[in-house]
């Protein structure tokens, strides 16, 4: 149930909708064997004791005989076969009706066999799952959302409208007493101010990476990784890439982000690799610390790590958190080329 809104629902298979527990039934394999078993039985039992008789060499009339007796059980066979079969494809045909958009609809799977049974049980975990992990990611982006925009308000307010402030007070000044007024210093913090605009720009969305590329995004990520916290970055980024597309390449630059802002964080590093490179079939994005591993800073997985992850789920990557070669972390993602 997703924020007390939506009431589960429940799609019946079986012939009834009583809401009981199926008891123990025959294997579907089994059963299909037996209904074989069982026409291929009758047939022989009719052929033995019936009057038909066949010759050497067979005759058209003892042939059509046969072929009538053979055709009568391949209908038999076909009809009891797809009688067993029905529960299984009513179970198929009510997956395709389930809406990802409508959480709480689970399959019932009635007096079917133990296969369909069991089939609907795991389908129905799979949809327990999927919603769980949709609530989840929901819950995360909004307060991922609400984080951003704390921490914009923040910046605005205490950055910027102090900056905006003292621009004001010395137009003030300015206009009570021209002679006095110090409008170099007014200049300088409208200055100020628009740096501080051009800043949280960056943050929020950097021009770099759409003006230049994801190599030159990546190397002023660590010129400001570096100035901010003084800890030397070494760069290995391969500038002879494959045209990837937005999504990937601020994925790419996304990740390498949040693992530098963790390690600004937790890892109390000396030295940071970020690297970039090409193989056969993909994108290699590495970044490696010296710092104190991956334990102190696993409880961050439900914030920095998951949206890494996530992230890396949008463009179907592959990232791997580990150990360092450093003795730190190793942050990895794979990105196909194709």
């Amino acid at each position: 149930m997703l924020a007390g809104v939506t009431t589960a629902r429940s799609i019946s298979i079986g012939r009834t909708s009583r809401r009981r527990l199926p008891g123990p039934r025959m294997a579907l394999t089994r059963r299909v064997l037996l209904l074989n078993s069982a026409v291929m039985l009758v047939a022989c039992l009719v052929l033995a004791l019936g009057p038909a008789t066949v010759s050497t060499p067979v005759r058209d009339r003892e042939l059509l005989v046969l072929l009538v007796g053979v055709a009568a059980t391949i209908a038999v066979n076909v009809l009891l076969v797809r009688r067993t079969f029905a529960p299984l494809q009513r179970l198929t045909a009510l997956m395709h009706t389930v809406d990802p958009l409508a959480p709480g609809t689970r399959l019932r799977a009635g007096d079917a066999p133990r296969e369909v049974r069991e089939l609907a049980d795991a389908f129905n975990d799979m949809l327990e799952r999927l919603e769980r992990e949709r609530r989840e990611s929901a819950r995360r982006a909004l307060r991922a959302q609400e984080a951003e925009r704390r921490r914009l308000a923040r910046e605005l307010h205490d950055e910027l409208g102090q900056s905006l402030t003292g621009v004001l007070l010395g137009i003030d000044e300015a206009i009570r007493a021209p002679e006095t007024a110090d409008l170099a210093a007014a200049r300088e913090c409208a200055r100020s101010s628009l740096d501080d605009v051009r800043r949280i720009a960056r943050a929020l969305r950097p021009d770099t990476l759409v003006e230049l590329g994801l190599p030159s995004a990546l190397n002023a990520l660590a010129t400001r990784f570096t100035r901010q916290t003084g800890v030397a970055v070494e760069r290995e980024i391969d500038r002879d890439l494959p045209a990837l597309g937005d999504d990937a390449n601020l994925v790419l630059y996304r990740v390498a982000q949040e693992a530098l802002t963790n390690i600004a964080r937790h890892a109390h590093a000396d030295h940071v690799t970020v690297a970039l490179a090409r193989t056969e079939r993909s994108i290699v994005l590495t970044v490696d610390d010296d710092g104190r591993g991956i334990a102190p800073y696993l409880g961050s997985e439900a914030r920095g790590i998951t949206g890494m992850r996530e992230r890396a789920l949008l463009v179907h990557g592959r990232l791997t958190i580990g150990r360092s070669p450093r003795g730190g972390t190793r942050v990895r993602l794979e990105i196909d080329a194709s």
